[in-house]
């Protein structure tokens, strides 16, 4: 069921759930995002994930269960979502024959701000942005990355307190992503934002997001923060590089109820201790049976490595 006080959550959906045909693309999906927030939104290409944000955009309607965002129901009251909230999505919404100013300023004009809000938006989020000085430049002439902040300047313009984000450092150089991330980071913490994210980039989800939820063809299959999810399993690989693993050495190694092998060859054992042994023994016992190791290292599982087990499973 919907919350009693909606407005306490930026983001709430109830068995919500959209079919085309004999498709189902979302599947009795429930969320709850908190305001002022980074919300990483993760599945695999084809999970329902633009479907959802078009269901919370009120630009479909759902063939079951409930949503509201910002305290608005999204069956019945989608122009008040979509005037509360911005949204960069496949499109980027940029008319490249026009500057990067002019962009702006129509935008201004659709969302009716008057002249004044106009001159000091354009200025305050281009400045943000690194494009000022070149503001009366074409768009269309800008590299991607360029390209891609302007964007969202645009779909921040009218000061939304939600935004929807489809990927938006997808293709784009290590420095152009790390200030686009950067600048959401600030959004959300001086202006209260709240940031629907979806992205294959985990690096990413584990920098900038606090809840993130998982979803495969269309069901929700996990939720939390990325070190909840981290936490699911416990996450901690022993890696030994070295020489002298044999066929035999490995299926012993099979046998031993405290430890999962994770990837064998024959430079490499990959392991995942089950409670709380470090396997110190059996790396003496590797060594008295004529391996030699070059290296052991102890690390935690990835976010990736959670990801792509939880899409596995």
């Amino acid at each position: 069921m919907i919350s009693k006080n909606p407005q306490s959550l930026a983001i709430q959906t109830s068995a919500l759930s959209r079919t085309f045909g004999s498709l189902i693309a979302v599947d009795h999906l429930s969320l709850k995002v908190n305001p002022g927030t980074i919300f990483g939104f993760l599945g695999p290409n084809g999970a329902g994930k633009t479907t959802t944000i078009r269901l919370l955009l009120g630009l479909l309607t759902p063939t079951s269960g409930q949503g509201k965002v910002l305290g608005f129901d999204t069956r019945t009251q989608a122009d008040q979502i979509r005037a509360h909230t911005g949204a960069l999505l496949e499109n980027s919404g940029i008319y490249e024959r026009l500057s990067a100013e002019h962009n702006l300023e129509f935008y201004g004009r659709i969302y009716q701000m008057s002249p004044s809000e106009r001159e000091e938006r354009i200025k305050d989020l281009l400045v943000q942005m690194d494009l000022w000085e070149r503001q009366k430049e074409l768009a269309g002439n800008w590299s991607r990355g360029m390209k891609q902040r302007l964007a969202l300047a645009r779909a921040l313009f009218h000061k939304p307190r939600l935004v929807f984000l489809d990927e938006p450092t997808a293709g784009l150089d290590v420095v152009s992503a790390s200030e686009i991330r950067k600048y959401l980071q600030i959004l959300v913490e001086q202006e209260n934002i709240t940031v629907f994210l979806t992205t294959h980039n985990m690096a990413e989800v584990e920098e900038i997001c606090s809840q993130v939820a998982v979803i495969k063809n269309g069901r929700l299959i996990a939720q939390g923060s990325p070190r909840e999810l981290r936490s699911r399993k416990n996450g901690h690989r022993i890696v030994i590089e070295g020489s002298g693993f044999s066929e035999k050495l490995f299926s012993i190694i099979h046998e031993r109820p405290e430890l999962q092998v994770v990837k064998q060859a024959s430079d490499q054992l990959v392991l995942e201790p089950i409670g709380q042994t470090d396997g110190s023994d059996l790396i003496s016992w590797l060594v008295q049976n004529g391996v030699r190791i070059n290296e052991v290292r102890h690390e935690r599982e990835s976010l990736e490595d959670v990801f792509i087990n939880l899409i596995e499973e």
